[in-house]
């Protein structure tokens, strides 16, 4: 099997990661277990593009075996339970685009890893596929940003900080590039005037960012998130006049936050969020090479504690009566009207790294292949799911999961 850099023309790691696993499959690859123990001669998983289908039906559960991580430890204390009232979830039928099925024939066709239903306080529905385990870690993508969006909203309820000051009163490394003259709040809900191509493709900043958690590079390329955070040009229109996606903000705000605590992203999570929050397993993160934790989408957790920290989104920031985050931030987040998302009129808009869903007033972390969660307090109703969507139609994908998790609310709802 070819390395990526043997190719003879220039590829995109997406069409790396289609190419590689169709000739490791001719090779003998099992597509289900590519590192089999009993085949120590198997073909080798690349170096670049493993965190993209098709090879992510197995490697967003096994990111350490791939990618150098910090661990997130979840504390010494007890763990939060989480109380079981099963319901009849997996039977409602819900009308997708393309016809109606229930719940569970939905999550059998949507390259499900794991789901998670919490109403009330408890889990009324729960299923785990595709070998996925409940002590087994996920990659969470961009769903880590709205861990970082919301240890923000901690640390400046708190006092540590001032979301509405330039970014470069803390950074001022920075005052050379586009970020010059940007809040700490337009980064945390994207709308700074720079230009970062996230897509990922060819010659993008997001592929720059993709390439940092791949050991495999182009030498004269980037190798840390710091680097590309220099390298960002001159803004193209004016901070705060339009969302725009971009990972690269994301990461600004960590090192933000790394700058005012003098902690790392690993740290901060586990002391912030993860203890306080009483997760039963460890999460981890992903580093780049100067040690940096991603904190655009390299936070990864099972299942359950990825439900925990909805639920607690779900109370309001309070666990067993102590408050971990500010009511006001979570309101804040819930009502404030940023850019408007364009183009989507089911998230209306994006804040402080959420999702909103302006008519259910609730709110939705997302990231790529399928990871995503629904907060929406007014219900008592939060929903977790970890997926390894293939790289085209996601648009759609992610609607039916909407579409299924909004079911699942209506139904509990009318209980």
């Amino acid at each position: 099997m070819k390395s990526s850099s043997e190719f003879e023309e220039p590829m995109s790691q997406f069409e790396i990661a289609e190419r590689t696993f169709q000739e490791a499959v001719k090779a003998g690859l099992d597509p289900a277990n590519p590192r089999d123990p009993r085949e120590p001669g198997a073909p080798f998983i690349p170096q670049v593009a493993w965190k993209l289908s098709p090879w992510s039906q197995w490697s967003f559960q096994h990111i350490r075996e791939m990618a150098p991580t910090a661990p997130i430890w979840r504390g010494s204390g007890s763990v939060q339970a989480l109380p079981q009232s099963p319901q009849p979830v997996g039977d409602i039928i819900v009308n997708f685009r393309d016809g109606k099925r229930t719940v569970n024939d939905h999550l059998e066709r949507s390259y499900t890893d794991g789901f998670l239903v919490l109403h009330r306080g408890r889990i009324v529905f729960e299923r785990y596929l595709n070998n996925l385990a409940p002590q087994t870690q996920h990659l969470l993508m961009s769903a880590t940003k709205s861990f970082t969006g919301t240890l923000a909203g901690i640390l400046a309820g708190k006092g540590l900080f001032d979301v509405r000051r330039p970014v470069t009163d803390f950074l001022p490394e920075l005052g050379v590039t586009g970020y010059r003259g940007a809040t700490v709040q337009q980064c945390l809900d994207m709308t700074t005037g720079i230009a970062a191509d996230d897509s990922g493709n060819l010659g993008t900043v997001g592929e720059k960012m993709d390439y940092c958690w791949y050991r495999a590079r182009p030498s004269s390329w980037l190798r840390t998130y710091w680097e590309i955070a220099l390298s960002i040009g001159e803004q193209v229109r004016p901070h705060g006049a339009k969302f725009d996606y971009k990972s690269i903000d994301t990461a600004v705000v960590g090192f933000v936050l790394q700058r005012v605590t003098g902690l790392s992203m690993a740290d901060l999570l586990s002391q912030e969020i993860w203890a306080p929050m009483r997760a039963q397993e460890d999460a981890y993160v992903v580093l780049d090479d100067s040690g940096f934790g991603l904190a655009s989408g390299g936070m990864c957790a099972t299942l359950r504690d990825f439900g925990r920290f909805a639920q607690l989104m779900t109370q309001g920031g309070i666990l067993d009566g102590r408050r971990i985050l500010p009511q006001s931030w979570i309101e804040e987040t819930l009502n404030r009207k940023t850019a408007p998302v364009e183009g989507d009129q089911s998230l209306a808009y994006y804040s402080n790294f959420w999702w909103v869903d302006a008519k259910h007033r609730a709110l939705w972390a997302v990231g790529h292949g399928g990871q995503q969660a629904y907060v929406e307090p007014d219900a008592e109703f939060a929903a977790v799911k970890l997926s390894y969507f293939p790289e085209y139609d996601t648009d759609e994908r992610f609607g039916d999961d909407r579409a299924a998790i909004l079911a699942i609310r209506a139904a509990l709802s009318e209980e």
